[in-house]
């Protein structure tokens, strides 16, 4: 592997599957500060990780690492190592549901995905400064207009009614974002709480998705949160990375490539390759609730049209 075990660990992002539950409170967006007081004003702990993610940024740039270019000739895949590298990331879960970040035990679950229209809204804390604010809220929504149309489900921003909520904050901003967080899914349990409050460094980003009361398999909320102090490149993959695992690819493979969804950190936006993923996860000869045996000739078939009958 390219990379060590640190910096393998630090590009990984979690997706939490927690039980579904009714979001009946006002938006109020994250605010850390008095509004007497002075914002965009780091703390030195604040400070101190942004210079570690300029860092480590930078090195990963210098190692040829975080590509922007989709893959090329260098990464070819046929459609079977793609209908593979489906089955291992939209049927498996990196962490175990409702624990925190406990691994999971390596068994294969149902599909995950959204029956319903996916409104997506960004917020942002009260220390983001009001150019990084207009350059992310530019980057998600153009994002989210190309997950909408490769998909053909409806992803759209929303200011208000929102369901997937994408909160960009600092650590300066941790005590109003986990306020933010409680009234978006005011019975979130303990674990997930406990994570939020002290998020490792090593976590650069997370996506946590909440099912459906009435059907497991169906995400009805989501919340991701992504760090402020990132640069800007590492603040843009988190964003591909984590809205893509919120929409049901909730795995990371190291055999996937070309692909943000493996953790050697080669590629730092989605690719060709992911951009199949997600055509195949949507795609309506599949449905939530399939188990991977069921849908294993179909991914096969749908995969194979993508890739014009190559096998």
């Amino acid at each position: 592997m390219r990379l060590s075990a640190l910096i393998k660990a630090a590009a990984t992002g979690a997706v939490l599957a927690l039980p579904g539950c009714i979001d009946t409170t006002p938006r109020t967006p994250p605010q850390s500060r008095p509004s007497d007081l002075p914002t965009n004003i780091q703390s030195a702990q604040s400070q101190a990780l942004a210079k570690y993610y300029a860092r480590m940024q930078a090195d990963l740039l210098t190692q040829g690492l975080l590509r922007t270019d989709g893959g090329g000739p260098d990464t070819p895949f046929s459609a079977d190592i793609l209908a593979r590298n489906f089955e291992r990331i939209a049927f498996f879960d990196e962490y175990e549901r409702g624990a925190g970040l406990r691994a999971a035990r390596g068994d294969a679950g149902a599909l995950r995905r959204w029956n319903g229209p996916v409104r997506v809204s960004v917020e942002f804390g009260l220390t983001v400064s009001k150019d990084q604010q207009a350059k992310d809220r530019a980057s998600v929504s153009g994002y989210v207009d190309r997950l909408n149309r490769l998909t053909g489900h409806p992803i759209s921003m929303r200011e208000q009614g929102a369901n997937f909520h994408v909160l960009i904050v600092s650590e300066d901003d941790r005590p109003a974002a986990l306020s933010r967080v409680r009234q978006i899914v005011p019975n979130i349990n303990p674990a997930s709480m406990q994570l939020l409050q002290d998020i490792p460094r090593a976590i650069h980003c997370l996506v946590l998705a909440f099912s459906d009361a009435e059907n497991d398999h169906n995400y009805a909320k989501a919340i991701a949160i992504i760090r402020a102090e990132h640069p800007d490149l590492l603040r843009q993959s988190c964003i591909h990375e984590e809205i893509a695992q919120g929409l049901g690819l909730a795995n990371d493979s190291p055999q996937a490539r070309p692909s943000i969804f493996n953790d050697d950190d080669e590629f730092a936006l989605l690719t060709t390759h992911d951009e199949m993923l997600l055509k195949i996860l949507y795609d309506r000869r599949l449905q939530a609730g399939i188990s991977a045996e069921q849908a294993r000739p179909i991914v096969r078939q749908i995969a194979r049209e993508l890739l014009g009958g190559s096998s």
